[in-house]
C-alpha cells in the first residue's frame, strides 16, 4: 500500500496577482514613454520574437544532438567494457592452468615430454596460446611447443632469445622476455610482459609463471598470446558489427583492431569519433582497450527541417529590418531637430559665462540665463536696449560709452576688457568681457558677441598672492640668514635674499659651495645633475633639511648650512639653502673648551695639593727603607761578613723600593701633566688600578678601608683612561672625605668599588663603576645641585669636580647618577656611580670636551 496526500487545487490567486502587478507596472512604463521610443520598440518587437524563435530551433536541435551522442557513446563505452571483461576472464582461467601446469612440472609429475603434449592441446582449445615454453633457472629452453600461427610468422625461429633474421625484434624480444623473467623470479608471481613483434608480423605479449621448487626458484613457464587472436575470437559478433574494438600500447598506437587497417586510419582522426577506452587487465603497461562508434547524425548542417527554419527567419528578419531603417531614418531626421534645438539650448543655460549679442547699432538682441544671474536683470530687462545699458555704474557711463564704441569700431583687445557691472540691487562686482564678430550663415556680419566672466574673486585672490608674496619677500630680505634657491638641473641661482647678496653677491658658485656641489659649469654640472637622474621629485621633496656645518676660508667664517629639495614654482626640481653665520657661536664654544681645560687643570693640581702631604708620607717609606738598605750593608761591608747572597737580596730589595718610588711619582706627572684627551682602547680593570694606586694614599692618610670588584671577562672600552681615572679618583677621595669628616665609627670607614656589565633600555650594554660609602649621605635639597657649577657644600671647595665629572661622562655618552643608601627611613650611605657604553664608544662622533 502508498499513502499520498489528498490532492488540492493549487491557490490560483496568489500566484496569479504578481503576474498581473507584473504587467501592469510594465503597461504603466510603456505609456510613460515617448511616442518616438515606443515606435522603435514596436519595431523591434517582432523582429526579437523572430530571434527568440530561432534560437529556441537551435537549441532544440542542439539538445535532440547531443541526447543521441550521449547515447551513443554509452553503447560504445558499455560494448568496450564487455570486451574487457572477457578477455580478462580468459587470461586469469589461462594463468590458473599455467599454475597448475608449473605446480605439476614442479613435483615432477609431468616430464618433458608430457608437458609438450599438454601444450599442444591447450593451443588447440585455447588458440590465442601461440607457444608455451619451460625456461630453467639460467633461462635455458627446456622445452618449447609453437603454434602453426608463430611458425609462419617467424619461419627462422630459434632460441628464445628471438629471430636471428631480424636482429632489432630479436633484440626487442630477448629484453622483454628477460625483464619479465627476472620480475617473476623477484617477485614468485606470475608476470605479464609489454606487447612486441615477432620478425615485425605477429604481436604478442608474454605471461611467465614461476617455478618454485620447495621455495627455490627453479624456472618459469613461459605462455606467449596472440594480440590478433584475442581480438578475433573474444570480440562478440554483435559487438564488432556496432563498434570498432582496437587494442592500444602505451604511446596510443594502434596494436590490433576488429576493423583491420580501416581502425587504423580512423585512429589518426579521432576527433571524428565516439571513443571509449579501458584499461587491458591483467596485462597493463599502458595498454588499453578502445572502443569507437559512429556518430549517426549529421549535425545540423545536413538537416532539411533547419535550413527551412532558417530561410524563413532570414526572410522575416529581412522584412523587419527594412522596415526598422525606414522607420529609423524618420526618427533621425526627427530627433536630429529636437536635438540641435534641445542642445541649443541646453548650452544657453549651462554656460557659466554670460553672453550677450548686440546689433551693429549697440542694440542687445540676445543674452542667456548666466548673463541675466550675474546681473540680477531679466531677459525682458535688456533685450532691445540701446546704451545706456542698466548694468552700467552711474559714475562710469563716459568710460562705458567709450569702450561700447570700441567694441563697435572692432578695436576690442584680444586678451578682454576689465569692467565694472552693476548689478540690479546695486552691488558691483569685477568682470572681464571679450567681444568677437557675430557672423550668420551666408557670411555677413550682423553684429557682436559679448562673452563676460566674473573675476571678482580671481581678482581677490590674485590681490592676495601678491601681498602675500611682498610679505614672504620682506620677511626673506629681513633675515640675518643667507636664504637662496638653485635649479638642480641647470645649476642657475633662482632666488636670492639680501644677506646672501651682501655676503657673496649674486654667484651660484657660493651655494654650490656651501652645499657641498661642484660649482663648475659645462659637463661637469651636467655630471652632478645626472647623479641624481632617477630620484623621484616627491621623495626629494618630502626629505628632511641635512645640517652641516661649512668654514669658508675667504671669509674666515663658519656658516650652519641647511639644504633641501622642492619644487620650483615653474615645476623644476630646486635645492633651497639656509646658510647661518655661526662664527661667533663657534668661538664662544672654543672659549668655553677652554675655560673647561683650565677648571680641569686647576681642579688637579687642587687635588693633588690636598693630597700633597699624603703623597710626601708615603714617598718617605720607600726613601726610608732605601736608606736602611744602605747603611746596613755599609756596616756589614767595613766588617767584613757581608756574603755575595746577601748583598743581591739587599740590593734587589732597595731596587722594589725606588721602583715603587718612581711609580708614584710617575702616576702623579700623568695626572697633573697637561694632555689632550685621547680616545684608546683601554681595559676598566687597568683603570681601577691605576686610580686605586694613587686613592690609596689619601684612603690611608683618612683611616678608610676600600674593597674593590672587578667583574671578569669585560669588554674593552674606547675612553680616554686619564679622564676616566680622574673621575674615579675624585668619587673615591670625595667618599673618603665625607666619612672623615663626618667622623664615622671604624665599621663604616669603608669605601666598596665595583665595576660590573649592565644592559640599560637607553644605552645598551655598558659597564657600570659604581663608589659606594657608609657615610653620613647627601640631604635631599643638595642632590638637585650636585652638578652644579661652582656648587659645593664643603667650606674650602670650588664646586667644579662633580660638574666636571658628568662633562667628562657625558662626553663619552655615559650617564652619571648620584643616590642615597636607606635603612629603614635613615640614611646609611650614598652611591656615586657612572655607565660608559661598550657598543657606541668605540663609534662616537661627538667631540670630546678637552679637559686636564
Amino acid at each position: 500500500m502508498s499513502s499520498r496526500p489528498p490532492e488540492s487545487a493549487p491557490p490560483v490567486a496568489p500566484t496569479a496577482r504578481p503576474g498581473l502587478r507584473l504587467l501592469r507596472r510594465l503597461a504603466a512604463r510603456w505609456r510613460r514613454l515617448s511616442p518616438s521610443r515606443q515606435d522603435r520598440l514596436a519595431t523591434l518587437a517582432p523582429l526579437l520574437s523572430v530571434m527568440l524563435f530561432l534560437a529556441a530551433i537551435i537549441t532544440a536541435f542542439w539538445y535532440l544532438r547531443n541526447e543521441e551522442i550521449e547515447r551513443e557513446l554509452e553503447s560504445v563505452k558499455r560494448d568496450a567494457e564487455l570486451v574487457q571483461q572477457q578477455i580478462r576472464l580468459r587470461l586469469i582461467e589461462n594463468q590458473e592452468q599455467l599454475v597448475r601446469m608449473a605446480r605439476e612440472v614442479v613435483t615432477r609429475a609431468v616430464d618433458r615430454d608430457e608437458l609438450l603434449a599438454q601444450a599442444e592441446r591447450i593451443e588447440r582449445e585455447r588458440p590465442e596460446i601461440v607457444s608455451l615454453t619451460w625456461l630453467g633457472v639460467q633461462r635455458q629452453v627446456i622445452a618449447r611447443h609453437v603454434s602453426p600461427d608463430l611458425v609462419a610468422a617467424m619461419p627462422r625461429l630459434g632460441m628464445p632469445g628471438g629471430d636471428p633474421g631480424d636482429p632489432v625484434s630479436a633484440d626487442l624480444r630477448q629484453r622483454v622476455t628477460l625483464e619479465t623473467f627476472r620480475d617473476s623470479r623477484e617477485l614468485r608471481l606470475p608476470v605479464y610482459s609489454p606487447p612486441f613483434r615477432h620478425a615485425n608480423r605477429l604481436l604478442v605479449f608474454q605471461v611467465q609463471v614461476p617455478l618454485i621448487d620447495h621455495g627455490n626458484f627453479a624456472g618459469t613457464l613461459v605462455a606467449e598470446y596472440s594480440v590478433e587472436a584475442l581480438l578475433r575470437h573474444f570480440v562478440p559478433p554483435e559487438v564488432s558489427q556496432r563498434h570498432v574494438i582496437s587494442m592500444l600500447d602505451g604511446d596510443d598506437q594502434v596494436m590490433a583492431s576488429t576493423a583491420g587497417a580501416a581502425a587504423l586510419e580512423r585512429g589518426r582522426h579521432k576527433d571524428t569519433l565516439l571513443t571509449w577506452s579501458v584499461p587491458f587487465a591483467p596485462v597493463h603497461h599502458g595498454v588499453t582497450l578502445r572502443g569507437e562508434g559512429f556518430r549517426t547524425s549529421a549535425g545540423l548542417i545536413g538537416n532539411t527541417l533547419f535550413w527551412m527554419v532558417l530561410a524563413l527567419s532570414a526572410l522575416t528578419l529581412w522584412m523587419l529590418l527594412g522596415t526598422w531603417r525606414h522607420m529609423r531614418r524618420r526618427l533621425q531626421i526627427q530627433g536630429a531637430l529636437v536635438q540641435e534645438t534641445n542642445f541649443r539650448r541646453a548650452m544657453e543655460n549651462s554656460m557659466l559665462t554670460g553672453m550677450r549679442a548686440m546689433d551693429l547699432d549697440g542694440r542687445i538682441t540676445y543674452v542667456n540665463p548666466a548673463f541675466c544671474a550675474m546681473t540680477g536683470f531679466s531677459e525682458a530687462d535688456l533685450i532691445g536696449r540701446m546704451p545706456p545699458y542698466p548694468h552700467w555704474p552711474p559714475e562710469r557711463m563716459e568710460e562705458n560709452h567709450r569702450l561700447l564704441q570700441q567694441e563697435l569700431a572692432g578695436r576690442s583687445p584680444a586678451g578682454g576688457i576689465e569692467v565694472k557691472v552693476q548689478r540690479r540691487d546695486g552691488t558691483r562686482f569685477d568682470a572681464r568681457m571679450y567681444v568677437s564678430p557675430l557672423i550668420d550663415s551666408r557670411g555677413q556680419q550682423t553684429g557682436w558677441m559679448t562673452s563676460m566672466t566674473n573675476i571678482t574673486e580671481a581678482k581677490r585672490i590674485r590681490d592676495q598672492l601678491t601681498a602675500s608674496h611682498e610679505r614672504f619677500t620682506t620677511v626673506l630680505e629681513g633675515l640675518d640668514a643667507a636664504v637662496s634657491v638653485m635649479s638642480a638641473q641647470t645649476g642657475e641661482l633662482l632666488f636670492a635674499n639680501r644677506t646672501y647678496r651682501l655676503w657673496f653677491g649674486g654667484e651660484a658658485r657660493w651655494h654650490a659651495q656651501l652645499a657641498g656641489r661642484p660649482a663648475s659649469g659645462g659637463d661637469e654640472q651636467g655630471d652632478a645633475v645626472d647623479a641624481m637622474a632617477g630620484v623621484p621629485t616627491a621623495e626629494l621633496d618630502e626629505a628632511g633639511a641635512e645640517a652641516r656645518e661649512v668654514h669658508v676660508e675667504a671669509m674666515q667664517k663658519w656658516f650652519d648650512v641647511r639644504a633641501r629639495y622642492l619644487q620650483w614654482t615653474d615645476g623644476r626640481l630646486a635645492q633651497m639653502l639656509i646658510a647661518t653665520d655661526v662664527t661667533a657661536r663657534r668661538q664662544m664654544e672654543e672659549e668655553t673648551a677652554r675655560q673647561i681645560e683650565r677648571a680641569q687643570e686647576t681642579s688637579r693640581l687642587v687635588t693633588m695639593g690636598e693630597m700633597a702631604s699624603s703623597v710626601a708620607h708615603e714617598l718617605n717609606q720607600p726613601l726610608a727603607a732605601i736608606t736602611n738598605y744602605c747603611n746596613g750593608m755599609l756596616s756589614r761591608l767595613r766588617a767584613g761578613n757581608l756574603r755575595e747572597e746577601d748583598l743581591a737580596m739587599a740590593l734587589e730589595k732597595t731596587s722594589k723600593q725606588a721602583q715603587r718610588a718612581g711609580q708614584i711619582i710617575h702616576r702623579i706627572r700623568q695626572f697633573v701633566k697637561r694632555s689632550e684627551p685621547q680616545r684608546q682602547p683601554a681595559r676598566a680593570a687597568e683603570i681601577v688600578e691605576d686610580a686605586l694606586e694613587l686613592a690609596t694614599i689619601e684612603l690611608k692618610r683618612r683611616n678608610v678601608a676600600i674593597q674593590s670588584y672587578v667583574a671578569q671577562r669585560l669588554p674593552v672600552l674606547q675612553v680616554d683612561p686619564i679622564l676616566i681615572g680622574q673621575v674615579l679618583l675624585n668619587l673615591l677621595k670625595n667618599a673618603a672625605e665625607a666619612i672623615d669628616n663626618a667622623q664615622m665609627p671604624p665599621k663604616r670607614r669603608t669605601i666598596e668599588l665595583r665595576v660590573v656589565p649592565r644592559h640599560t633600555a637607553e644605552l645598551g650594554g655598558v659597564i657600570e663603576f659604581s663608589v659606594t660609602d657608609a657615610g653620613p649621605g647627601i640631604r635631599e635639597e643638595v642632590i638637585g645641585r650636585l652638578y652644579e657649577a661652582f656648587f659645593s657644600t664643603k667650606s674650602d671647595g670650588m664646586g667644579i669636580g662633580l660638574s666636571l665629572c658628568r662633562s667628562i661622562i657625558e662626553s663619552h655618552q655615559g650617564r652619571m647618577k648620584a643616590e642615597n643608601l636607606y635603612n629603614g627611613d635613615s640614611i646609611c650611605g650614598c652611591r656615586f656611580s657612572f655607565m660608559l657604553p661598550v657598543a657606541a664608544a668605540g663609534d662616537s662622533t661627538s667631540k670630546t670636551p678637552e679637559v686636564h
